[in-house]
């Protein structure tokens, strides 16, 4: 088991990308905190997971909610191993559309509650010699005119990452980053048939859209996020991976 007796803190972990890294750390062996704002969908994964799992109702909105997550988690298993930064807002707008209140909303949930959560772990963080993983973009280096916030806010948490890897690997405490492309989340899918898509729509993507000729899965990148959250990633911090079907580089979508 890769993460035996570890305590894991993950937001937004009560579905997504965070809900399937939540079902296999608890696999795994772990311990985890599921933090986010959806109650019912947070108890019903919790009663499948079993003791293993504690529910955390967060709004992280609220400047108090990184200091209340760490707390519950301590209190109900005693330390913290391993904190995933998950939780993230997506509205899209563009340069026109987006007002302040948007950008201020998608900031605060997106950048500036995952430094505090960080801030607020760090004590337990140092004890463990823990990890810390934010989960980042690769609109984080550039993003779609329609991502704005949100590309600028992931952009925030790559630089967050390497800097406090920096600043704080001589305390033990580890802090990377991986940046998904296209994931076929619960809420990517209901997004696109809201813009117009059929249902099923991901069932008929060209290779020039999805390479490998179906969409990334939450399940496959918890599989990729476990190696850093556990001791055989040791002694490495300050990465930011991108797990992407195409490369952000030279892609070319004529060339299959």
């Amino acid at each position: 088991m890769r993460l035996k007796d570890k305590v894991v803190v993950i937001t937004g972990g009560t579905s997504g990308i965070g809900g399937a890294l939540a079902t296999l750390a608890v696999a795994e062996g772990a311990k985890v905190c599921i933090t986010g704002i959806n109650e019912p969908e947070g108890k019903a994964l919790v009663a499948k997971l079993g003791s293993d799992a504690h529910l955390c109702i967060a709004d992280l909105l609220d400047a108090d909610a990184p200091k209340k997550i760490i707390a519950s988690a301590k209190a109900a298993f005693g330390k913290v191993d391993g904190l995933v930064n998950s939780a993230a807002l997506f509205t899209r707008a563009n340069l026109h559309q987006l007002t302040s209140a948007q950008f201020d909303e998608m900031l605060h949930v997106n950048l500036r509650a995952p430094l505090f959560l960080i801030q607020a772990a760090l004590p337990e963080l140092k004890k463990t010699h823990g990890s810390v993983l934010n989960i980042g973009s690769i609109n984080a280096y550039a993003g779609e005119s329609s991502l704005l916030a949100y590309s600028i806010s992931k952009g925030g948490m790559q630089t967050m990452t390497r800097n406090l890897a920096n600043a704080h690997g001589v305390d033990g405490v580890r802090i990377n980053q991986i940046n998904p492309g296209w994931v076929l989340t619960e809420r990517e899918d209901r997004d696109q048939v809201a813009k117009g898509l059929a249902p099923g729509w991901h069932q008929r993507l060209d290779r020039s859209a999805i390479p490998s000729g179906t969409m990334t899965t939450p399940e496959q990148m918890a599989l990729a996020a476990i190696y850093w959250l556990g001791d055989e990633s040791r002694p490495f911090t300050g990465s930011v991976v991108e797990l992407e079907q195409f490369s952000i580089i030279g892609r070319n979508p004529e060339k299959l």
